[in-house]
């Protein structure tokens, strides 16, 4: 392959090389893993997630002090989910690490599909908090040290355009990597520096168990605007995702942690910024 980017020519070797190097890199540089880590892994069976558990397994399988697990969320989403959570099971089941599945409607007695038929907030929005929420607290009941997502670069620059456009600095803050908050397990982000297609690009030639459905509710997400305008950017001017990832860790250097007190829901007891989590608004309890 070729990366535009970086201007050099890859062969399948050094390609997985190249991947494997960038986010042992950033594990060391951010302190990702440490000793006697146990690690929840947010496996959602889409290409990411999938890559992530498996690098990891690859990585750590030989350090006796770090354990695996994985977590899967099953929203509720008919026709879609179904499949993802079969790559999930096999994959776990392939690397010998065990996987716990929780759902919304087990944890809200609810599904999305449901949910999106009566609330007039936007499907991404409702699933985002109620996925986080419940991540959390399944990771948290799991005895987990940290909370391993798939993030990957293009991820990464998007949600930070969109925090500079919004002006959000009280959520740029809580990017940073080692933004502790209390009742939350610390998330960690190992492929934030490997590009999309190429995190597509590792999973094939992996033989993983790749699904490339595309979420039926992805379509109204306001971050497909900022992925095309990065996209159209990076073609004319390769390099443009880690620009904005390397301009970013620049600055965090000089940001605070969030300066947002954390408090307990009144009504759930999770962490959450205000009396009432955003959870339990969105879901008007």
């Amino acid at each position: 392959m070729y990366q535009k980017y970086s201007n050099a020519h890859l062969c399948k070797v050094h390609f997985i090389e190249d991947v494997e190097r960038k986010i042992k890199r950033d594990i060391r540089k951010f302190k990702m893993v440490e000793r006697n880590d146990r690690i929840a892994v947010a496996l959602s069976g889409g290409k990411d997630s999938i890559a992530l558990l498996f690098i990891l397994h690859k990585i750590f399988k030989n350090r006796p002090d770090i354990e695996l697990l994985a977590i899967t969320i099953d929203e509720g989403i008919s026709g879609y989910r179904e499949h993802t959570i079969k790559h999930a099971e096999k994959l776990a089941d392939e690397l010998g690490i065990p996987l716990k599945v929780r759902s919304f409607g087990d944890g809200f007695g609810i599904t999305l599909d449901e949910l999106t038929g009566k609330k007039e907030h936007a499907a991404c929005t409702l699933c985002g908090v109620l996925r986080k929420n419940l991540l959390n607290k399944a990771a948290r009941e799991l005895g987990a040290t940290k909370l391993a997502i798939g993030h990957n670069l293009d991820d990464e620059a998007q949600t930070i355009l969109m925090n500079y456009l919004r002006g959000d600095v009280d959520r740029m803050k809580r990017m940073l990597p080692d933004a502790m908050q209390p009742g939350m397990v610390l998330r960690i982000k190992p492929l934030r520096s490997i590009p999309e297609k190429e995190v597509a690009l590792y999973g094939f030639l992996n033989d993983l168990p790749v699904s490339t459905d595309e979420c039926p509710y992805s379509g109204e997400a306001l971050r497909n605007e900022i992925r095309e305008m990065i996209n159209n950017y990076e073609v004319k001017h390769p390099g443009t995702k880690y620009s904005l990832l390397r301009g970013f860790e620049s600055i965090s250097k000089v940001l605070q942690p969030p300066g947002t007190q954390v408090l307990q829901c009144e009504k759930c007891g999770e962490p959450s910024s205000e009396t009432i989590c955003k959870t339990c608004r969105l879901l008007c309890r």
